[in-house]
């Protein structure tokens, strides 16, 4: 599965949030700004369309509340890049950029990157007709380069025949535009290829492209936040979620009231800071009072009851699966009293947050 940030990389919600949604202001957030930043790789006539299904979802999600996500556009050159429809995009910087973040030099001159970093490198190849004409063997050793170093490599429509010819999708199920799946075959025997819209497995993940890249986008959002954010993304963007290969955490019953959806989504948008319920009713664009009997209605519990079983539950993952502190945990699910948070955790698990601690080091 695809690296997903602990409570403690989030940022919190400013307090004097925007009433939902919020304002597209900044439409579009600098790389460092948001939580995940995913760079996308364009090829010489790629697919305008798949592009923008790529990244729409994202800037939907910065809508609820926090700066989540930014994506930088590079090139092999870092010159604008045409698409197939003839419109012309300028881009960010150069794909050999994220090897160091500066000119260009060769692979074996590089100085080793820490291992965190790389390991939330991200970067989506986006190419369509021709795929290979234009990659040559110095940008398929950047993806070599980024494969050995554990960053996240993706690649949509025809962009597997960049991967697959760079030799890093060997072992991983193929997804790739019905059109070329013939050719791919042929090309790459050795590789298994699917006929689902997108593949993600461990840190690699390729789809057909055009409108399939709404649900794999919505379901990285699902991955990182939670059912209900990507569920909203999609009603706000007008799609009808398809999940393909998604493991789900807290599925959600897709009939559940809207402004029950937006409370979930901006509650597990903002576990590292607990807002004010006042503030979560404003930004679902419901009254308390309504709200709190649509979540008792829905759930059996006040909105206090369930934000606070998120927050718990994500600290339970956080302690499992980390080797923060208790008091590390507590504090990134939006606690400020290490006392507080034990005797809620105690009620909640049956056992000190302490135990889930060092039961989650034993099992490394």
């Amino acid at each position: 599965m695809p690296d997903t940030p602990t409570a403690l990389d989030m940022k919190p919600l400013s307090t004097g949030a925007h009433p939902y949604p919020r304002p597209d202001s900044p439409p579009v957030l600098a790389p460092g700004a948001a939580e995940n930043t995913l760079n996308v790789w364009l090829v010489p006539r790629f697919s305008m369309l798949t592009l923008f299904c790529l990244l729409e979802p994202l800037r939907v999600a910065n809508r609820f509340g926090r700066d989540l996500f930014a994506w930088r556009l590079l090139s092999a050159d870092g010159e604008a890049v045409v698409a197939s429809n003839g419109v012309r995009i300028d881009v960010d910087g150069r794909l050999d950029q994220l090897m160091t973040g500066e000119p260009r030099q060769a692979p074996e001159a590089v100085c080793e990157q820490t291992s965190a970093s790389m390991a939330r490198m991200r970067l989506m190849v986006v190419s369509s007709y021709e795929p290979e004409a234009s990659v040559d063997s110095e940008s398929r050793a950047v993806l070599r380069w980024l494969a050995a170093h554990g960053a996240w490599l993706g690649g949509l429509d025809t962009a597997p025949f960049i991967l697959a010819r760079a030799g890093v999708l060997a072992g991983h199920p193929v997804a790739l535009h019905w059109e070329s799946v013939p050719a791919f075959q042929q090309e790459f025997p050795e590789l298994d290829v699917s006929s689902a819209p997108y593949e993600w497995q461990g840190e690699r993940l390729t789809g057909s492209g055009g409108a399939a890249s709404i649900d794999m986008m919505l379901a990285w959002i699902e991955r990182l936040y939670g059912p209900s954010l990507a569920d909203a993304v999609g009603r706000q963007i007008m799609h009808q979620r398809t999940a393909v290969n998604v493991e789900s955490p807290t599925p959600r019953d897709s009939s559940l009231p809207r402004s029950v959806v937006r409370a979930l989504a901006v509650m597990e948008a903002n576990l590292a800071q607990a807002l004010p319920i006042p503030v979560v009713c404003r930004l679902a664009g419901q009254s308390q009072r309504q709200l709190t009997r649509l979540f008792v209605a829905q759930f059996g519990e006040t909105p206090k009851q369930c934000y606070l079983g998120m927050r718990l539950d994500h600290a339970q993952r956080v302690l499992a699966d980390s080797r923060v502190s208790v008091s590390q945990a507590a504090f990134a699910t939006g606690f400020t009293h290490l006392a507080h948070f034990s005797r809620a955790y105690q009620q909640r698990f049956g056992e000190a947050p302490s135990v889930t601690a060092r039961r989650g080091l034993a099992a490394e």
